[in-house]
């Protein structure tokens, strides 16, 4: 546990100095990311495109899970013209 002038002491540090890592006094297993919240989603697809996007994924060395999310987002952004927030 750190005092409020030690946190805020460190917190004026430049980005780059070490010392200024807050990261030991953080919890972050309470970290929230606004506006992200997951949503589990079950899809169903046919085996071969489950083989496609495996072989991609594997391709480009990413987890199945990464490279839907990956294409989905690339796929949207194209379609929308934006990027997602």
């Amino acid at each position: 546990m750190i005092t409020a002038a030690e946190f805020d002491r460190l917190a004026d540090l430049p980005v780059d100095d070490p010392a200024g890592d807050m990261t030991p006094y953080l919890d972050l297993s309470k970290a929230r990311r606004p506006g992200r919240e997951v949503q589990r989603l079950n899809v169903d697809f046919p085996v071969d495109l489950q083989r496609a996007i495996d072989r991609e994924a594997r391709h480009i060395g990413v987890t199945r899970q990464a490279f839907i999310k990956l294409r989905m987002s690339d796929t949207l952004t194209n379609t929308l013209g934006r990027r997602l927030p």
